[in-house]
């Protein structure tokens, strides 16, 4: 061999890249619906309501208990109301959980967003998981309205039909 010394691979070099100017993305104003407009299995509604009753639900110990009791000290017992909530145009059952439940005060206004309608016995509930928020309605415009309890769509049964097709 030659005098020659081999030059060391290069390796490639990597610079910080530059991140672009971060621009909030623009948020959308919310679609309200009405409560008439509600249909079983859909989600992701905004809703504007007025609680006119409310009942707690009594929660079984038993059936929030699992096997260990370690878990058992350390994991609260949920509460549950069932709420009759509505609009001008109809009326339904909303479940309230844990914290909802002081919020759902008959009389009250309340904004519902990201709700989900869950099938219960075969009817319609209207409940807003972790996803969702409910907030008190503070303004005077949003009491104005008067529920129509007579088109209570919880009262409406629903059967899951299988279509075969031919």
């Amino acid at each position: 061999m030659s005098g020659r010394t081999r030059a060391a691979p290069r390796r490639p070099t990597y610079a910080p890249k530059t991140a672009p100017a971060a621009v909030a993305p623009e948020k959308r104003k919310p679609v309200f619906t009405k409560v008439d407009r509600l249909q079983p299995g859909t989600s992701g509604h905004n809703l504007i309501a007025k609680v006119v009753n409310s009942k707690d639900v009594p929660t079984n110990a038993r059936a929030n208990r699992s096997f260990s009791s370690k878990t058992m000290l350390s994991r609260p017992v949920a509460r549950i109301a069932e709420c009759l909530i509505g609009d001008e145009t109809g009326s339904i059952v909303f479940t309230a959980r844990n914290e909802q439940v002081d919020i759902m005060k008959p009389g009250a206004t309340v904004i519902l967003r990201n709700a989900k309608i869950d099938m219960f016995k075969g009817t319609m509930r209207l409940a807003v998981d972790k996803w969702g928020r409910v907030e008190l309605e503070d303004t005077e415009a949003a009491g104005s309205f008067e529920v129509k309890e007579d088109n209570n769509l919880s009262l409406v049964e629903y059967e899951l039909v299988n279509v075969t097709e031919e």
